[in-house]
Protein backbone atom coordinates (compact mmCIF):
# COMPACT_ATOMS: atom_id res chain seq x y z
CA UNK A 1 0.00 0.00 0.00
CA UNK A 2 1.45 3.34 -1.14
CA UNK A 3 4.65 2.45 -2.67
CA UNK A 4 5.55 5.98 -2.66
CA UNK A 5 5.80 5.52 1.37
CA UNK A 6 8.76 3.70 0.64
CA UNK A 7 11.05 6.47 -1.49
CA UNK A 8 9.47 9.19 1.13
CA UNK A 9 10.39 6.98 4.84
CA UNK A 10 14.44 6.53 3.14
CA UNK A 11 14.40 10.18 2.46
CA UNK A 12 12.87 10.92 6.25
CA UNK A 13 15.90 8.59 7.19
CA UNK A 14 18.29 10.18 5.15
CA UNK A 15 17.33 14.02 6.68
CA UNK A 16 17.67 13.16 10.21
CA UNK A 17 21.28 11.20 9.34
CA UNK A 18 21.90 14.33 7.91
CA UNK A 19 20.72 16.68 10.37
CA UNK A 20 23.13 14.92 12.76
CA UNK A 21 25.65 15.35 10.32
CA UNK A 22 27.85 18.23 11.85
CA UNK A 23 28.96 19.97 8.53
CA UNK A 24 25.14 20.48 7.92
CA UNK A 25 24.76 21.62 11.35
CA UNK A 26 27.74 24.33 11.02
CA UNK A 27 26.05 25.33 8.02
CA UNK A 28 22.63 27.53 8.80
CA UNK A 29 20.96 27.90 5.36
CA UNK A 30 21.78 23.86 4.50
CA UNK A 31 20.47 23.31 8.26
CA UNK A 32 17.39 25.11 7.91
CA UNK A 33 16.17 23.55 4.49
CA UNK A 34 17.00 20.58 5.81
CA UNK A 35 14.88 20.82 8.99
CA UNK A 36 12.35 22.25 6.88
CA UNK A 37 11.91 19.00 5.23
CA UNK A 38 12.47 17.04 7.63
CA UNK A 39 9.83 18.48 9.44
CA UNK A 40 7.33 18.56 6.70
CA UNK A 41 7.75 14.74 5.87
CA UNK A 42 7.34 13.63 9.82
CA UNK A 43 4.09 14.77 9.23
CA UNK A 44 3.32 12.31 6.60
CA UNK A 45 6.29 9.39 7.83
CA UNK A 46 4.72 9.73 11.57
CA UNK A 47 1.49 8.69 10.87
CA UNK A 48 2.34 6.27 8.47
CA UNK A 49 4.92 4.02 10.52
CA UNK A 50 2.00 4.40 13.10
CA UNK A 51 -0.66 2.95 10.68
CA UNK A 52 1.92 -0.21 10.28
CA UNK A 53 1.91 -0.72 13.54
CA UNK A 54 -2.17 -0.94 13.83
CA UNK A 55 -2.00 -3.07 10.78
CA UNK A 56 0.16 -5.49 12.41
CA UNK A 57 -1.84 -5.53 15.60
CA UNK A 58 -4.78 -6.24 13.69
CA UNK A 59 -4.02 -9.04 11.87
CA UNK A 60 -2.36 -10.40 14.66
CA UNK A 61 -5.92 -9.94 15.90
CA UNK A 62 -7.40 -11.93 13.46
CA UNK A 63 -4.98 -14.59 13.57
CA UNK A 64 -7.26 -15.44 17.10
CA UNK A 65 -10.00 -15.03 15.55
CA UNK A 66 -10.19 -19.16 15.30
CA UNK A 67 -9.46 -19.81 19.22
CA UNK A 68 -12.29 -20.37 21.01
CA UNK A 69 -10.81 -19.05 23.96
CA UNK A 70 -9.23 -16.16 22.53
CA UNK A 71 -12.48 -14.77 20.08
CA UNK A 72 -14.22 -12.76 22.40
CA UNK A 73 -10.65 -10.84 23.34
CA UNK A 74 -9.58 -10.90 20.11
CA UNK A 75 -13.12 -9.39 18.60
CA UNK A 76 -13.00 -6.65 21.11
CA UNK A 77 -9.29 -5.33 20.15
CA UNK A 78 -10.06 -5.18 16.28
CA UNK A 79 -13.33 -3.48 17.44
CA UNK A 80 -11.15 -0.89 18.96
CA UNK A 81 -8.08 -0.93 16.22
CA UNK A 82 -9.98 -1.24 12.77
CA UNK A 83 -11.31 2.54 13.21
CA UNK A 84 -8.20 3.75 14.25
CA UNK A 85 -6.51 2.26 10.83
CA UNK A 86 -9.51 3.90 8.96
CA UNK A 87 -9.01 6.97 10.22
CA UNK A 88 -5.42 6.98 9.69
CA UNK A 89 -5.73 5.87 6.60
CA UNK A 90 -8.10 8.62 5.43
CA UNK A 91 -5.59 10.83 6.98
CA UNK A 92 -2.07 9.82 4.74
CA UNK A 93 -4.33 9.82 1.88
CA UNK A 94 -5.13 13.38 1.76
CA UNK A 95 -1.67 14.17 3.23
CA UNK A 96 0.08 12.59 0.28
CA UNK A 97 -2.41 14.85 -2.14
CA UNK A 98 -0.35 17.74 0.10
CA UNK A 99 2.88 18.73 -2.25
CA UNK A 100 5.54 19.63 -0.19
CA UNK A 101 6.32 22.89 -1.76
CA UNK A 102 2.74 24.00 -0.51
CA UNK A 103 2.60 22.92 3.54
CA UNK A 104 2.03 26.30 4.52
CA UNK A 105 1.42 27.19 8.38
CA UNK A 106 1.22 30.96 7.61
CA UNK A 107 -0.50 32.73 5.02
CA UNK A 108 -1.41 36.72 4.09
CA UNK A 109 -4.81 37.18 3.31
CA UNK A 110 -5.89 40.13 1.09
CA UNK A 111 -9.43 41.37 0.57
CA UNK A 112 -10.53 44.32 -1.59
CA UNK A 113 -13.33 46.22 -2.12
CA UNK A 114 -14.46 45.76 -5.67
CA UNK A 115 -17.64 47.32 -7.56
CA UNK A 116 -20.06 48.39 -5.47
CA UNK A 117 -18.99 51.85 -2.93
CA UNK A 118 -19.90 52.11 -0.26
CA UNK A 119 -21.70 48.89 0.43
CA UNK A 120 -18.55 46.60 -1.08
CA UNK A 121 -16.17 48.15 1.50
CA UNK A 122 -18.65 47.61 4.05
CA UNK A 123 -18.78 43.79 2.13
CA UNK A 124 -15.08 43.49 2.39
CA UNK A 125 -15.42 43.96 6.08
CA UNK A 126 -17.83 41.30 6.14
CA UNK A 127 -15.77 38.81 4.62
CA UNK A 128 -12.55 40.32 7.45
CA UNK A 129 -14.81 39.26 9.74
CA UNK A 130 -16.15 36.14 9.06
CA UNK A 131 -12.86 34.79 8.06
CA UNK A 132 -10.85 35.79 11.10
CA UNK A 133 -13.55 34.40 13.67
CA UNK A 134 -13.06 30.88 11.70
CA UNK A 135 -9.43 31.75 12.10
CA UNK A 136 -9.71 32.25 15.87
CA UNK A 137 -12.22 29.39 16.23
CA UNK A 138 -9.84 26.84 14.70
CA UNK A 139 -7.12 27.86 16.77
CA UNK A 140 -4.98 29.73 14.49
CA UNK A 141 -3.66 32.95 15.39
CA UNK A 142 -4.54 36.81 13.46
CA UNK A 143 -1.93 39.00 12.77
CA UNK A 144 -3.27 42.73 11.79
CA UNK A 145 -0.90 43.88 9.17
CA UNK A 146 -2.88 46.96 7.20
CA UNK A 147 -5.84 48.60 6.29
CA UNK A 148 -7.92 51.19 4.80
CA UNK A 149 -11.44 52.49 5.90
CA UNK A 150 -14.20 52.24 3.44
CA UNK A 151 -16.09 55.88 4.42
CA UNK A 152 -18.71 54.42 5.45
CA UNK A 153 -17.41 51.29 7.53
CA UNK A 154 -15.91 48.85 6.52
CA UNK A 155 -12.53 48.57 4.35
CA UNK A 156 -11.46 49.76 0.82
CA UNK A 157 -8.92 47.04 1.53
CA UNK A 158 -7.56 45.00 4.14
CA UNK A 159 -4.44 42.74 4.94
CA UNK A 160 -3.49 40.19 7.48
CA UNK A 161 -1.67 37.33 8.40
CA UNK A 162 -3.32 34.01 9.83
CA UNK A 163 -0.66 31.09 11.01
CA UNK A 164 -1.24 27.36 12.46
CA UNK A 165 -1.60 24.12 11.04
CA UNK A 166 -2.86 23.13 7.89
CA UNK A 167 -4.17 27.09 7.50
CA UNK A 168 -3.19 27.00 3.56
CA UNK A 169 -4.81 23.75 2.74
CA UNK A 170 -7.98 24.51 4.07
CA UNK A 171 -8.06 28.76 3.20
CA UNK A 172 -6.61 28.17 -0.33
CA UNK A 173 -9.76 27.54 -2.16
CA UNK A 174 -10.84 31.22 -0.87
CA UNK A 175 -9.01 33.17 -3.62
CA UNK A 176 -11.44 34.89 -6.11
CA UNK A 177 -14.37 37.36 -6.63
CA UNK A 178 -16.52 37.42 -3.85
CA UNK A 179 -20.04 38.56 -4.95
CA UNK A 180 -22.84 39.80 -2.24
CA UNK A 181 -27.09 40.75 -3.25
CA UNK A 182 -28.73 42.43 -0.36
CA UNK A 183 -30.42 45.90 0.59
CA UNK A 184 -27.99 48.43 1.26
CA UNK A 185 -28.50 50.53 4.75
CA UNK A 186 -28.81 53.81 2.42
CA UNK A 187 -31.06 51.68 0.45
CA UNK A 188 -34.96 53.71 0.78
CA UNK A 189 -37.03 51.91 -1.34
CA UNK A 190 -35.96 48.17 -0.44
CA UNK A 191 -34.36 47.41 -3.41
CA UNK A 192 -31.23 44.67 -3.80
CA UNK A 193 -28.23 45.47 -5.12
CA UNK A 194 -25.11 43.88 -6.29
CA UNK A 195 -21.50 44.42 -4.67
CA UNK A 196 -18.26 42.57 -4.99
CA UNK A 197 -14.95 42.38 -3.28
CA UNK A 198 -12.02 40.26 -3.77
CA UNK A 199 -10.05 37.62 -1.83
CA UNK A 200 -6.28 36.97 -2.45
CA UNK A 201 -4.69 33.70 -0.34
CA UNK A 202 -1.04 34.64 -0.30
CA UNK A 203 1.40 31.56 1.27
CA UNK A 204 3.89 32.93 3.27
CA UNK A 205 6.90 31.36 1.99
CA UNK A 206 10.31 32.40 3.40
CA UNK A 207 13.70 33.74 2.59
CA UNK A 208 14.91 31.03 0.65
CA UNK A 209 11.91 30.20 -0.95
CA UNK A 210 11.57 33.40 -2.72
CA UNK A 211 15.02 35.29 -2.56
CA UNK A 212 14.77 39.08 -3.79
CA UNK A 213 17.78 40.99 -4.91
CA UNK A 214 18.20 43.99 -3.42
CA UNK A 215 19.17 45.96 -6.82
CA UNK A 216 15.05 45.29 -8.01
CA UNK A 217 13.46 47.21 -4.81
CA UNK A 218 12.86 51.35 -4.38
CA UNK A 219 11.39 52.18 -1.00
CA UNK A 220 10.80 55.54 0.27
CA UNK A 221 9.18 56.45 4.42
CA UNK A 222 6.61 58.87 4.26
CA UNK A 223 4.14 59.73 6.96
CA UNK A 224 0.86 57.68 7.40
CA UNK A 225 -2.54 58.98 6.91
CA UNK A 226 -5.68 58.29 8.41
CA UNK A 227 -7.17 58.67 11.67
CA UNK A 228 -4.68 57.55 14.41
CA UNK A 229 -4.19 60.62 16.59
CA UNK A 230 -1.03 62.45 17.02
CA UNK A 231 1.59 60.05 15.66
CA UNK A 232 -0.31 60.10 12.47
CA UNK A 233 1.29 62.67 9.69
CA UNK A 234 3.96 63.75 12.48
CA UNK A 235 6.24 60.81 12.31
CA UNK A 236 7.25 58.97 9.14
CA UNK A 237 7.18 55.68 10.12
CA UNK A 238 4.82 54.50 7.01
CA UNK A 239 6.94 52.58 4.06
CA UNK A 240 6.34 52.48 0.44
CA UNK A 241 8.37 49.71 -1.57
CA UNK A 242 8.55 49.09 -5.36
CA UNK A 243 9.73 46.14 -6.98
CA UNK A 244 10.97 46.44 -10.38
CA UNK A 245 9.93 49.91 -11.05
CA UNK A 246 9.47 51.10 -14.60
CA UNK A 247 9.11 47.54 -15.82
CA UNK A 248 5.95 45.41 -16.90
CA UNK A 249 6.73 43.52 -13.52
CA UNK A 250 6.28 46.57 -11.13
CA UNK A 251 4.65 45.90 -8.00
CA UNK A 252 3.87 48.45 -5.18
CA UNK A 253 3.67 47.40 -1.40
CA UNK A 254 2.63 49.74 1.57
CA UNK A 255 2.50 49.28 4.97
CA UNK A 256 1.51 52.05 7.98
CA UNK A 257 -0.22 50.63 10.83
CA UNK A 258 2.89 49.90 12.66
CA UNK A 259 4.78 53.19 14.72
CA UNK A 260 8.30 51.59 13.44
CA UNK A 261 9.67 52.14 10.17
CA UNK A 262 11.67 48.99 10.47
CA UNK A 263 8.43 47.10 11.53
CA UNK A 264 6.41 48.64 8.84
CA UNK A 265 9.45 47.51 6.13
CA UNK A 266 9.22 43.82 7.42
CA UNK A 267 5.65 43.43 6.90
CA UNK A 268 5.91 45.23 3.34
CA UNK A 269 8.61 43.11 2.50
CA UNK A 270 6.46 40.01 3.59
CA UNK A 271 3.53 41.17 1.58
CA UNK A 272 5.67 41.55 -1.57
CA UNK A 273 7.50 38.23 -1.11
CA UNK A 274 4.35 36.53 -0.48
CA UNK A 275 2.76 38.03 -3.68
CA UNK A 276 5.96 37.18 -5.86
CA UNK A 277 5.51 33.74 -4.80
CA UNK A 278 1.57 33.69 -5.87
CA UNK A 279 2.94 34.94 -9.16
CA UNK A 280 5.44 32.43 -9.31
CA UNK A 281 2.27 29.59 -8.57
CA UNK A 282 -0.12 30.89 -10.24
CA UNK A 283 0.90 29.21 -13.56
CA UNK A 284 1.45 26.00 -11.90
CA UNK A 285 -1.94 25.62 -10.70
CA UNK A 286 -3.71 26.53 -13.45
CA UNK A 287 -2.14 24.12 -15.54
CA UNK A 288 -2.57 21.30 -12.83
CA UNK A 289 -6.25 22.75 -12.72
CA UNK A 290 -6.45 22.35 -16.34
CA UNK A 291 -5.31 18.59 -16.46
CA UNK A 292 -8.16 18.54 -13.52
CA UNK A 293 -10.69 20.23 -15.83
CA UNK A 294 -11.62 22.06 -12.38
CA UNK A 295 -10.62 25.63 -10.77
CA UNK A 296 -10.52 25.02 -7.95
CA UNK A 297 -6.77 26.27 -6.19
CA UNK A 298 -6.07 28.17 -9.32
CA UNK A 299 -5.80 31.42 -6.78
CA UNK A 300 -7.84 33.38 -9.84
CA UNK A 301 -8.88 36.68 -7.86
CA UNK A 302 -10.51 38.25 -11.15
CA UNK A 303 -12.96 34.93 -11.48
CA UNK A 304 -16.24 34.77 -9.63
CA UNK A 305 -16.81 32.28 -7.38
CA UNK A 306 -19.26 32.32 -4.89
CA UNK A 307 -22.30 34.68 -3.70
CA UNK A 308 -23.56 35.73 -0.87
CA UNK A 309 -27.19 36.31 -1.16
CA UNK A 310 -28.75 38.04 1.95
CA UNK A 311 -32.37 38.25 1.26
CA UNK A 312 -32.68 34.23 0.49
CA UNK A 313 -29.99 33.40 3.19
CA UNK A 314 -27.59 31.37 0.49
CA UNK A 315 -24.49 31.02 -0.30
CA UNK A 316 -23.61 29.85 -3.90
CA UNK A 317 -19.97 28.15 -4.54
CA UNK A 318 -19.88 28.99 -8.40
CA UNK A 319 -17.13 26.50 -9.02
CA UNK A 320 -18.85 23.10 -7.82
CA UNK A 321 -22.75 24.00 -7.86
CA UNK A 322 -22.71 23.60 -4.18
CA UNK A 323 -25.11 25.67 -2.37
CA UNK A 324 -25.64 26.44 1.14
CA UNK A 325 -29.05 28.19 3.26
CA UNK A 326 -26.95 28.83 6.12
CA UNK A 327 -25.28 32.21 5.26
CA UNK A 328 -25.86 33.97 8.72
CA UNK A 329 -23.83 31.17 10.03
CA UNK A 330 -21.14 31.29 7.47
CA UNK A 331 -20.66 35.46 7.87
CA UNK A 332 -20.78 34.25 11.29
CA UNK A 333 -17.73 32.73 10.91
CA UNK A 334 -18.64 28.90 10.75
CA UNK A 335 -17.23 27.97 7.54
CA UNK A 336 -16.78 24.11 7.59
CA UNK A 337 -20.05 23.51 5.44
CA UNK A 338 -18.73 25.97 3.06
CA UNK A 339 -15.70 24.73 2.75
CA UNK A 340 -15.89 20.72 3.20
CA UNK A 341 -17.27 20.15 0.14
CA UNK A 342 -14.63 22.02 -1.73
CA UNK A 343 -11.87 20.40 -0.05
CA UNK A 344 -13.44 16.91 -0.92
CA UNK A 345 -14.00 18.15 -4.73
CA UNK A 346 -10.29 19.00 -4.83
CA UNK A 347 -9.44 15.75 -3.26
CA UNK A 348 -11.37 13.98 -5.76
CA UNK A 349 -10.03 15.68 -8.88
CA UNK A 350 -6.66 15.46 -7.79
CA UNK A 351 -6.90 11.22 -7.42
CA UNK A 352 -8.03 11.20 -10.41
CA UNK A 353 -6.34 13.30 -12.61
CA UNK A 354 -2.57 14.27 -11.93
CA UNK A 355 -2.24 13.56 -8.14
CA UNK A 356 -1.02 16.68 -7.37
Amino acid sequence: MWPIMVEKLARFRELENQLGDPAVAGDHAKFATVAKEHGSLAKLVKPYLEFQQLDQSIKDAETLLNDVDMKGLAEEELAQLRPKRDALHSKIEDQLLVDPNEDFTSLIVEIRAGTGGDEAALFAGDLYEMYTRYARSRGWTVEEISYSPGEAGGFKEVTFGVKGEGVYQVLRYESGGHRVQRVPKTETQGRIHTSAATVAILPEPDEVQVVINPQDIEWERMRAGGAGGQHVNKTESAVRIWYRKGTPDEMEVKCQDERSQGKNYDRAMRILRSRLFENQQAKLHKERADMRKSLIGTGDRNARIRTYNFPQNRVTDHRIEFTLYKLDAVIGGELDGLLTPLIEHDKKQRLAGDGK
